[in-house]
């Protein structure tokens, strides 16, 4: 019997015989008809003379030969011998099926290449936005040519059976590996979002928005390459037919898990910068191993990523990189204007990370080698990091203090993940934050002194060194704030060391000695007014917030 296959199971339903299984792959085609006579003369010589009694086992020796699959078996099974063609390719198995189609793995008949065809089902054609996409995908693959985007090569039919042939992909997507996995090694992630914002930014530069960027449309092959696949939803910026989801009234198109929130508003008036924020939610997904908001409807999902930034990444992983960390929050930024301005600056900022990371751990792989799996170099590299002390994100604490020393990273500071946030929970669309974007000199609000800014930030509050804030420095020892006056010169150096003894002692007492002003009490009351201000703030940017939602939110 097949493993794992349930073979009384059609069996039982079709009462199917040997002599029928026999009828049957004959009809079907799948075999030639000198192969299909070589292998009955074998089969019967080791029964005897005789097929066997058992039509399972006769189809599991025509699988042993190499001549049908387990999915053509399990078909020929139920009584099917029509429908493994489709133009030059013969179907092998069945890969997935999706909202809108299903893959099959493919054969061509002469070449013998492996091909991924898209079928689009039957049901699907009475209603014509379907076959638009379908047809619309096959266009925007067929513009597309990088390793990093899986390729198209025909797009045909047979009567009313639509397909697209498409590159074959063995491997698996992020998605899988994650729940095979779990959150994946830091260098990994680094690696596979580079790759992966390097083919999205071809396809922007062709004019093409993805608008469906998540972690199962993501595949990673043999050799560790990633691939972008699924451009069903794709929108073409700059042609009359990327209305097509506004024509059929599909305003929200995407996955809730990592849509952007423009795209929640309005599907078909987005840019570059959708993609940036799927990709990051996808980065997120990888870094923690699950989307940045997992629990809810997907109603209360779509809210949240218009309004709420996701858990910080090191309550899950305490010893992700800051640099990384930051990478990854900088993409998820709701307002678009904060995030990164194109996939390509994406791309860099990971790989230079990656060669930072690779000088300090010299032994690091993120791709398999010969004769290694994508499961076996995952596995290797959990060992590793799990005997690894000494990591990016806690060596010489440069990261985790917010000093970068040598960073071949110029555009992002460890602590750009602190200030994203902060960003993030004022509106940044309506209202100007004390502390804007410190090292993104791609922001369209290049105008604005963001130096100035943050040193009216820093001035406006006072340093916590109880707990200290990745958004503000800590001054070093014997260093004075900034506008404090330079110290007094005396010519009574002997009366210094009585002054001394004498503070020293009230401040034992608890009485301020007799030169000293109380000041005690007005730096109490400063910063009473001070946390008061705050907290007027903090309501007015959450009544900004809230209104500018309201605003947005499509008339009903």
């Amino acid at each position: 019997m097949f493993t794992g296959f349930d073979a009384e199971k059609y069996v039982g339903m079709t009462q199917i015989t040997t002599e029928r299984v026999h009828e049957l792959i004959e009809k079907s085609k799948l075999v030639d008809a000198e192969a299909f006579t070589k292998c009955l003369e074998e089969i019967r010589a080791s029964h005897g003379g005789e097929l066997p009694e058992d039509p399972v086992e006769l189809c599991k020796q025509f699988e042993n030969a190499g001549l049908l699959t387990r999915w053509q078996c399990e078909k020929i099974l139920q009584g099917k011998y029509k429908g493994f063609f489709l133009g030059n390719h013969k179907l092998l198995g069945h890969i997935g099926s999706g909202g809108m189609s299903s893959v099959y793995l493919a054969e061509h008949m002469v070449m013998k290449h492996k091909r991924a065809i898209k079928v689009l089902p039957k049901s699907k054609l009475g209603k014509s936005s379907y076959l638009e996409r379908f047809q619309r995908e096959a266009k925007a693959i067929a513009s597309l040519n990088h390793h990093n985007i899986v390729r198209a090569y025909d797009i045909d039919n047979e009567k009313d059976t639509h397909y697209l042939v498409m590159e074959y992909v063995e491997g698996a997507d992020l998605q899988i590996l994650v729940k095979k996995h779990g959150p994946l090694p830091y260098p990994i992630v680094a690696d596979y979002i580079a790759q992966s914002a390097r083919g999205l930014q071809h396809a922007h530069d062709e004019g093409l928005i993805h608008r469906d960027v998540k972690p199962a449309n993501l595949l990673v092959n043999k050799e560790g390459v990633i691939k972008v696949l699924d451009l069903g939803l794709a929108l073409f910026q700059d042609q009359a037919d990327g209305s097509l989801t506004m024509e059929y009234n599909d305003k929200v198109l995407g996955t809730a898990d990592y849509l952007a929130p423009e795209q929640a508003l309005n599907s078909h008036n987005v840019d570059n910068r959708a993609d940036i924020y799927g990709l990051g939610c996808t980065m997120y997904f990888l870094l923690t191993g699950q989307p940045p908001f997992p629990d809810g409807s997907i109603a209360s999902r779509i809210i949240k990523h218009q309004t709420t930034m996701p858990p910080d990444i090191r309550k899950v992983r305490p010893d992700c990189p800051g640099e990384l960390d930051g990478i990854c929050v900088k993409m998820m930024q709701k307002d678009l204007r904060y995030r990164y301005a194109s996939c390509t600056h994406v791309a860099e900022v990971l790989e230079a990370w990656l060669a930072k990371y690779r000088l300090e751990n010299p032994d690091i792989q993120t791709k398999p080698s010969e004769g290694m799996t994508v499961d076996d170099l995952l596995e290797e590299s959990k060992s590793r990091s799990n005997a690894l002390t000494d990591t990016v994100s806690n060596k010489g604490a440069e990261t985790m203090g917010g000093k970068l020393t040598g960073s071949a990273i110029v555009s992002l500071s460890a602590s750009d993940s602190g200030v994203l946030r902060a960003i993030a929970k004022s509106d940044g669309s309506s209202v100007d934050s004390h502390i804007d974007l410190i090292h993104d000199s791609n922001s369209p609000n290049a105008k604005k002194s963001k130096t100035h800014a943050i040193a009216k930030g820093n001035s406006d509050f006072q340093p916590n060194t109880n707990n200290p804030s990745p958004l503000i420095r800590p001054m070093e020892k014997g260093a004075k704030p900034a506008g404090a006056a330079p110290a007094k010169t005396t010519s009574k150096a002997a009366t210094a060391p009585a002054t001394a003894t004498a503070a020293s002692k009230s401040t034992v007492s608890g009485k301020a000695p007799p030169d000293q002003k109380p000041i005690a009490k007005k730096k109490k009351r400063s910063g009473t007014w001070l946390m008061l201000a705050a907290i007027l703030l903090t309501g007015a940017l959450i009544g900004a917030l809230v209104y500018v939602f309201v605003l947005n939110q499509p008339s009903p």
